[in-house]
């Protein structure tokens, strides 16, 4: 099987995953703007990404039941804090930027995929 998804579809579920929970970042960072001293926050990925393309490290879960799904693995990102205060134009670019980059990579899985069902259908 994993000559047919490779590390690809992994590494896109990985980034789908990020974006999610960047999303989440920045949305709290956007309604806690007018909270006296709240610092907006932000995700780290990037070690992460390139461990995952360099060595093909990977995060994995026990499986504590025999119906639970094997092969799932589990992505933690580092929040950080920052210094400054909430600027609402740069948590709106982020979220437009977070967005956008969600959507490519929605787009990019689902080329993959299309592309494994073609191969699939002309073997037939």
């Amino acid at each position: 099987m994993d000559i047919l998804f490779n590390k690809t579809i992994e590494m896109l579920s990985v980034i789908l995953d990020f974006r999610s929970e960047r999303n989440k970042v920045i949305a709290s960072n956007i309604a806690n703007i007018d909270t006296p001293g709240y610092k907006p926050k932000e995700l780290v990925f990037k070690k992460q990404l390139e461990n995952f393309i360099d060595n093909g490290t990977e995060v994995t879960m026990t499986k504590t039941d025999k119906r639970h799904l094997s092969e799932q693995s589990s992505h933690t990102f580092e929040v950080i804090k920052s210094e400054e205060a909430v600027k609402i134009d740069n948590e709106m670019e982020k979220l437009a930027e977070n967005n956008l980059m969600y959507n490519l990579t929605v787009e990019l899985m689902a080329r993959k995929f299309k592309g494994l069902d073609s191969v699939l259908r002309e073997a037939k």
